[in-house]
């Protein structure tokens, strides 16, 4: 699927999501829902994509996610955000570095509360 065929795609699902929910009240909603756009490449690459879609959206950089290693910005309409988001090498490091002893620490088990 080429790029204009998917953002099509996808601006189709979303107006068939929002028509199928005006129709069905009974069908929660999330609090607060999010629709995700991921930049990918170097980190020089993801910045520049960012920076390129917050001059589309009319936003600036979140400052406060720069100190996690994630360049982000984000434009909200009423209670929906759009995000566009680059994971930058030292954050996808961190993330690595922390995750390089999964499954090999057990906790002990947690005692039932139960009684027999």
């Amino acid at each position: 699927m080429n790029t204009t065929d998917h953002r099509t795609a996808v601006i189709t699902g979303l107006l068939d999501l929002a028509a199928f929910l005006e129709a069905n009240p009974g069908v929660p909603v999330p609090v607060f829902p999010k629709l995700l756009h991921f930049a990918a490449g170097t980190d020089p690459d993801m910045c520049a994509e960012i920076d390129a879609i917050a001059e589309l959206l009319g936003t600036a950089i979140d400052p406060g996610d720069i100190g996690y290693g994630h360049y982000r910005t984000c434009r909200t309409f009423g209670p929906v955000e759009y995000s566009a988001i680059g994971i930058l090498a030292s954050a996808k490091a961190r993330h690595d570095a922390d995750n390089s002893y999964a499954g090999c620490v057990a906790p002990d088990p947690i005692p039932s509360s139960r009684t027999a």
